[in-house]
């Protein structure tokens, strides 16, 4: 979505960030999460919503971000862009680097040009995120006018541009409107208009396509694809569903009770899962070459309580397939390529014959990720 013209940006509307200076090479990947903690402190105790999880994201790759409600995608997603704040507090030891730089450790100037320049973020409720007191074309220009050095006139031009460039319909209009006067799929597209604004190289949309109906969210999810296309924009994706990410993602992990279970390219998750909690999400989307009477697949029970969580397997207590083992241990990633690992019992050397015979029975594959 950058601007088509023969003259780049220019000295006034480059991203005025000191950060970007002292970037490290383009190499190696954009982002690294590594043995990310998070928790929040409730009366009832610590929660613990993120445990010691691991993943990075390459240059120009769109990470999808998967599970049910509650197991902590959004936390992720907030530690990334370093919004947690009290009760919440990312622990000791936790280490997240963009670009080679290490993101908690930023002074506030730095963070200042980090959010919003170099990673740009999409929240779950646009309503919410976006200020109801303040027209959209102004809250954009704002973002333009903290990140770079456009002038008002410049940066009013580059927002009525910007909203025309996410399909939202007469821009020079909207742009004088307020959130309240957008429709659900128009404030989302005003939401990824404020991301991409300054042209970060790393967008987090979190449920994107939440409360839209399917024709709005294929359309949503297609100028999400365009950015990465067009601009070479990293992307994470963070959703509970797997028919949104099955035509998108470049690669998927798969979260529970905090912890990352499976995770692997779209291709290895679809047609090749290895963890029970991925077959079972799998089992819950409707197939186009189902007929009538198919039943969707249900997850009995419900996650842990993560003030104190499980000392084995957090899925333990919803899985068929449970093991003693599974109740007393918590299971080590088993790699199944380099891109391709799970954490379950079920592939330790030792498990027994028969639950593995068992678990072929309901191993579920998701066909076509393209005809999803």
């Amino acid at each position: 979505m950058r601007k088509e013209t023969s003259d780049s940006m220019s000295e006034q509307t480059k991203p005025n960030t000191e950060a970007s200076a002292n970037a490290a090479p383009a190499d190696g990947p954009l982002l690294n999460v590594e043995h990310l903690r998070v928790s929040y402190h409730t009366y009832a105790g610590e929660v613990q919503s993120v445990r010691d999880i691991s993943f990075h994201v390459d240059r120009g790759e769109i990470l999808a971000i998967i599970g049910e409600s509650g197991c902590g995608k959004s936390v992720t997603a907030r530690s990334i862009m370093s919004l947690i704040r009290k009760p919440g507090e990312i622990k000791e030891g936790s280490k997240i680097t963009f670009d080679g730089r290490d993101v908690l450790s930023f002074s506030k100037k730095e963070m200042r040009q980090y959010r919003g320049g170099e990673c740009g973020m999409i929240f779950q409720d646009a309503l919410v995120a976006l200020d109801p007191t303040m027209r959209v074309g102004k809250q954009i220009m704002e973002n333009l006018r903290i990140h770079t050095n456009m002038s008002k006139s410049e940066a009013a031009k580059e927002a009525t541009r910007l909203l025309g460039a996410v399909g939202i319909p007469n821009p020079e209009q909207r742009f004088k409107e307020y959130p309240f006067e957008f429709s659900g799929g128009m404030r989302q597209r005003a939401m990824i208009a404020m991301a991409v604004a300054c042209q970060p190289k790393l967008v987090i949309a979190d449920e994107p396509t939440t409360a839209l109906d399917v024709t709005i969210q294929a359309q949503i999810m297609e100028l999400l694809k365009r950015l990465r296309n067009e601009d070479g924009t990293s992307i994470i994706l963070i959703t509970h569903d797997f028919g949104v990410v099955a035509g998108f993602a470049d690669r998927i992990v798969v979260m529970y009770a905090g912890q990352i279970v499976e995770s692997g390219t779209r291709e290895e998750i679809f047609y090749n899962p290895q963890h029970p909690y991925t077959w079972a999400l799998l089992g819950a989307v409707p197939r186009l070459d189902w007929q009538n009477k198919q039943v969707l697949r249900t997850i009995r029970g419900t996650p842990p309580d993560l003030i104190a969580p499980p000392k084995g397997c957090p899925f333990a207590n919803r899985c068929e397939l449970c093991m003693n083992v599974c109740l007393e241990e918590d299971p080590a990633y088993t790699p199944f390529s380099t891109s391709h690992k799970a954490k379950c019992w079920l592939h330790d050397p030792d498990c027994p014959q028969e639950v593995l015979e068992e678990a072929n029975q309901f191993k579920v594959k998701g066909g076509d990720p393209l005809e999803q």
